[in-house]
């Protein structure tokens, strides 16, 4: 009985001990795929469009302004990119523009700050958040831009928009197609970027839905899954 008991004892220690071990091992293996998941992670620009003096268009019903619910939306999209793994980097973090002070050529200097930050941040890529309008109310939906010469930017446009297109379905409104043009946040850097036209202010339906923090969730979750679907084309 004693020499049992004995046995018991000695196969506990020693599985104790081995089980103490594989933890360890587990803690460090898990330590180095963190480290290298940060290290090897890319690194994603969210510019929120306009700023300070320049509040872009306003909604048709609430006068609010673009620029805000751009900044909204802006940190939101930073936060789940992070959280899918992600490096993410803002241009702009407040209310407040990038031009410095608010007289003549203020809107070069900001534009020219964007790019600044966009060349030192080195991105894999960017995504510039907007929003829309347009003379008839009726006209609705996200619309993604991308650079006429840059592929990737095609590619990773299309994907975003297939996404944009599948959330603004579910409220019944038509598909859009991601469109190429010719503006300066698309040509600040080779890696692939795209404006996303999050909506139309113009139209109260739209205005109504991106006022709403439950929506701009579920459109940033959109623009997240079409990245995803994006880098998993290995197009990147």
């Amino acid at each position: 009985m004693k020499k049992k008991s004995f046995l018991c004892v000695t196969f506990l220690l020693v599985f104790g001990f081995i089980f103490a071990v594989s933890l360890c091992f587990g803690a460090l293996n898990g330590a180095e795929t963190v480290s290298a998941t940060q290290e090897n992670g890319m690194k994603i620009v969210i510019d929120a469009g306009h700023g300070g003096v320049d509040g872009g268009v306003v909604g048709v019903n609430t006068g609010v302004k673009e620029s805000d619910i751009n900044l909204e939306i802006a940190h939101k999209l930073a936060l789940e990119l992070t959280e899918m793994g992600f490096e993410a980097v803002m241009t702009r973090k407040t209310k407040a523009g990038l031009y410095g002070t608010a007289t003549s050529g203020f809107k070069r200097r900001d534009m020219l700050k964007r790019k600044e930050m966009i060349l030192e941040a080195n991105p894999s890529m960017v995504i510039s958040v907007h929003q829309n309008r347009y003379p008839s109310k009726s006209v609705r939906g996200g619309q993604v831009f991308f650079d006429e010469n840059s592929e990737k930017g095609k590619a990773l446009a299309c994907s975003v928009q297939d996404r944009v297109n599948a959330l603004y379905e579910s409220e019944g409104v038509k598909p859009r197609k991601a469109t190429a043009g010719n503006y300066f946040m698309l040509q600040c850097v080779d890696a692939p970027s795209i404006i996303v036209e999050c909506g139309f202010l113009s139209s109260p339906k739209d205005e109504a839905l991106l006022l709403s923090s439950a929506w701009q969730t579920k459109l940033v979750k959109a623009v997240v899954y079409g990245v995803v679907d994006y880098l998993g084309d290995g197009v990147a």
